[in-house]
Formats: structure tokens, C-alpha cells, sequence
């Protein structure tokens, strides 16, 4: 066997598919987009839904409550304090705003605009990230983020350290990465549809039924003109009729209808919760048991974890190009998010109790990764 063979890619697109081969275009493969022959802009109008504009802000929560640093690993100290610097001049929070929309849609492109600072050194800074729309983008058959060009239908290649793609869960067969707005869109279109007919049936059923009797040998003309003054009656409350013709109100019972509609709307509230969200009982307020509880907001503080490694590996993907730009190839500081005292106490304790037993050591290197420390915090005994 030639060990070329080794080296090379025995299955690709490029001999699975004729049409991608000659069009040079992979198409997004979301189910939900290629049945209804919509694009990801449908999604998007998706957040218009008031709880899934709810489950949406629940999730980006947990992680934008949380603070951040800029931990040394074995970067010189004056890359460190650059790094700082120019984070301190960025928008962080609308920055990982706009990357927790790639779980959203499955990826996110954001442009990054570049300025040379003023001063002895010129430096290569980041003044802005800008989230753009998906639909500005799409993916070649080897799975390369290309933006959309009139009169261009390869698509045009991003400069390097212009564009970072955050992707959710991409994979070879789809780079497009899996969109949690995708699972929401039939249980808002039917929610959506509920509603509608819950609105038809408020107006239909929610007035009070006016019934008026006439004597036997009433004229057709009379019997118009009492329909009319009912009618009339329904709007304005008033009517003034002989004391022969009796009216009464009948009111519309139907408790059964009503309680199907809510039972429909809370089940895909509660499907949009577990889309986004992983579970529902941050968003729907039940009684329930304190196990069922607890192990609800594990699941909560698990999505958190995944969303900050998620900002974490796009920020630092931007520290190493600034620091390529303008210190060459170096190591890197790195962009860590701190998590909350509590969320730390089983690492800070199990870490204690290593230290304590005397036999075995952690370095320097540990505490500072682990913790977020710089080099002149950590003094080795």
C-alpha cells in the first residue's frame, strides 16, 4: 500500500455530491429550512415571541452576570498589560452577546475592524466586532466560511483575521452548526396558531348572547328592526324597545374550549424552555419537588459552562491574532471568565486538600490557568 494513501482524504463532497462539485456551494442542511423553503431570517423573526425573546435573555444571563480576566499562562508581562488594555476599550458585554447568538442560529460571523494606534510603536488594535447576518454567508464544499458577492457565485474568502466564525456544534456533514431557534419553529408557528384561534374564540364567545322575543304575528319589517336594535345593543349597551318584546342575555359557557387553547400554549412554551434553555423550571413557575429543582438548575449552570467556553475560545482566538499582529509568535495570554465563589468550591476544596497532603505539588502554571492569577500574584514556597 503507498503511503500516500495515508495522507490523503479517501471520502470527501467533492465525489459525493455533482452538483456542490460544480457549484462550489454547500447548502445550509437544517431540515426546518430546506421543508418550508425559507431562509435563516425566519428564525430571527423567531425572537419576537415573547418567551422565546424570555428563554433567550434567561440563557445570555447566566453568563453575562459573570466578570472576566486576562490570565498571563507564560506571556511577558507587557503582553499581558496590552491585552488588558485593549479588552478595556471594547464592548465585552455586547461582544459575547453577539457570540451567544451562534447557538441561536448555529454560527455567527463577526467582523472585526482594525485600526493602527498613534505613538512611537505603532500597534494593531481591534477598535470594534461586529456581529453581521448569517445570511451574508455560506460554506464551500470544504466546509470555508465565504461571504456573498453579487456577480461572484464561488463567494469571496475572508481576509485572515477579519472574520470570527462562532460555530455551535459543527460537524463535518454540517458546518453550519445546529440551531436552537430551529427546534422552536413549529412549537411557535402552533402556539402561534392556538392563539389566533383563541382570539376568534374570545370575540365570538366572549360577549354575552342577546336574545329578544317578539309576539307571535310580528311583521318581517319588525322582526329586521328588532335584529337591528340588538345589534345595535352588542355595541353601545343601550336599547329602548315596547314592553310586549322581552330580551335576555345568555352567557357563553365553554370552559372545556378555553382550557384546550392553554394547554396547547403551555406545552410549546414549555418545548421552547427545553430548546433553549435545557429544562423549564426557570421559565415556567411550578410547584415541584426540591430534588426536581435541584437538578434543574445543574442542568441551567451545565448550559452556562458551555456558553462560557464557548466566549472563551472565540476571545481568545482574538487575543492570539492580536498578539501575532504585534509581538510575532509568542505565547499568549488568555481570556477566562470567573465563575462565582460557589460554583469553585468543590475545585478550591479538592485543590486544598492536594496541597495539604504534602506529597503532592501543584505548580505555579496550575494556579495561575486555573484561577485567573498573574505571574507577581503567585509566589512559589
Amino acid at each position: 500500500m503507498s503511503k500516500n494513501n495515508l495522507f490523503s482524504e479517501l471520502v470527501s463532497r467533492e465525489n459525493q455530491e455533482f452538483l456542490f462539485r460544480i457549484m462550489n456551494h454547500l447548502p445550509n442542511p437544517d431540515k426546518i429550512l430546506r421543508k418550508t423553503g425559507k431562509t435563516i431570517e425566519a428564525y430571527r423573526d423567531l425572537k419576537n415571541d415573547p418567551h422565546v425573546w424570555s428563554c433567550i435573555q434567561s440563557r445570555k444571563s447566566g453568563l453575562l452576570g459573570l466578570e472576566y480576566t486576562i490570565a498571563q499562562n507564560n506571556s511577558r508581562a507587557e503582553v499581558v498589560k496590552f491585552i488588558e488594555e485593549v479588552f478595556n476599550s471594547l464592548d465585552i458585554n455586547q461582544i459575547q452577546r453577539d457570540i451567544l447568538e451562534a447557538p441561536l442560529f448555529g454560527y455567527q460571523p463577526m467582523e472585526v475592524m482594525w485600526r493602527q494606534s498613534e505613538g512611537q510603536r505603532q500597534y494593531l488594535v481591534p477598535t470594534d466586532i461586529i456581529a453581521k447576518p448569517q445570511e451574508w454567508f455560506f460554506f464551500d464544499i470544504k466546509g470555508n466560511l465565504k461571504f456573498k458577492k453579487s456577480g461572484v457565485p464561488d463567494g469571496v474568502s475572508p481576509p485572515p483575521m477579519k472574520i470570527l466564525n462562532v460555530q455551535y456544534e459543527p460537524s463535518y456533514l454540517n458546518p453550519y452548526g445546529h440551531s436552537l431557534l430551529s427546534k422552536c419553529y413549529w412549537s411557535v408557528t402552533f402556539k402561534n396558531g392556538g392563539i389566533k384561534f383563541w382570539v376568534n374564540f374570545t370575540e365570538k364567545y366572549g360577549m354575552p348572547l342577546i336574545l329578544g322575543h317578539y309576539t307571535r304575528g310580528a311583521s318581517s319589517d319588525e322582526i329586521q328592526k328588532l335584529a337591528d336594535v340588538l345589534a345595535d345593543m352588542a355595541e353601545d349597551s343601550v336599547i329602548v324597545s315596547p314592553s310586549d318584546i322581552k330580551i335576555e342575555m345568555q352567557e357563553a359557557v365553554r370552559y372545556s374550549s378555553i382550557s384546550l387553547y392553554k394547554e396547547l400554549i403551555k406545552f410549546c412554551n414549555a418545548e421552547i424552555s427545553k430548546a433553549i434553555l435545557s429544562q423549564t423550571l426557570t421559565t415556567e413557575i411550578e410547584m415541584g419537588s426540591l430534588a426536581a429543582s435541584q437538578t434543574h438548575f445543574k442542568v441551567r449552570k451545565e448550559v452556562i459552562l458551555s456558553d462560557i467556553k464557548l466566549v472563551e475560545r472565540t476571545l481568545n482566538k482574538l487575543i492570539q491574532w492580536i498578539v501575532e499582529l504585534n509581538f510575532g509568535n509568542v505565547p499568549s495570554p488568555s481570556f477566562k471568565i470567573i465563575l462565582n465563589d460557589s460554583d469553585n468550591s468543590q475545585k478550591i476544596e479538592r485543590d486544598l486538600k492536594i496541597s495539604q497532603t504534602g506529597t503532592v505539588r501543584l505548580s505555579k502554571k496550575y494556579w495561575m490557568n486555573s484561577y485567573g492569577f498573574n505571574e507577581d500574584e503567585v509566589v512559589e514556597i
